[in-house]
């Protein structure tokens, strides 16, 4: 009776110690791409706010260091200081207010584009309507513009 006993005694402590030694896999949360939207939602809300302040440092911070920023009738701007100063001259040329409606937003947890629209305003007055595709990346657990592009939704003048 003893062997059996320390024979079953040796087996269930074996069971305890090998079933004690497996790790856990840590399994990564799944990519919340709402959550992201609502993220990315914020982050326009403070270019919006920024207009309606006269900020364009703050909406230049919305962009990484080396992001591009394509608008018709310019050439393709690269770097944060470039894109700062195109904002700092919409603002002193008039515009004061604009609203940002993102349509959808698709991606992975470190890259998302956004489809949306733009309408731009001097004073009260609506003097653009755009719609844009901007690519993001998160760095440092925020999402900031890599690349935006804009177009008009006005018919293209015709050259004299």
């Amino acid at each position: 009776m003893k062997k059996v006993s320390g024979i079953i005694l040796v087996t269930l402590l074996s069971t305890i110690s090998f079933f004690s030694c497996k790790t856990e896999e840590t399994a990564n949360p799944a990519f919340d791409l709402a959550k992201a939207k609502t993220e990315i939602e914020a982050a326009n809300q403070v270019t919006m706010d920024g207009f309606a302040k006269g900020d364009s440092v703050g909406i230049a911070n919305t962009y990484l260091e080396d992001a591009k920023l394509m608008f018709t009738g310019m050439p393709a701007i690269v770097g944060r200081a470039g894109i700062q100063s195109v904002y700092s001259g919409f603002i002193k040329s008039g515009v004061s207010k604009i609203d940002i409606k993102t349509n959808q937003v698709w991606g992975s947890e470190d890259i998302l584009a956004e489809d949306g629209s733009i309408t731009i305003y001097v004073k009260d007055q609506v003097v653009g309507q755009e719609k844009f595709i901007v690519l993001w990346k998160k760095v440092d657990g925020k999402w900031k513009i890599m690349r935006d592009i804009a177009n008009s939704d006005l018919a293209a003048q015709p050259s004299n």
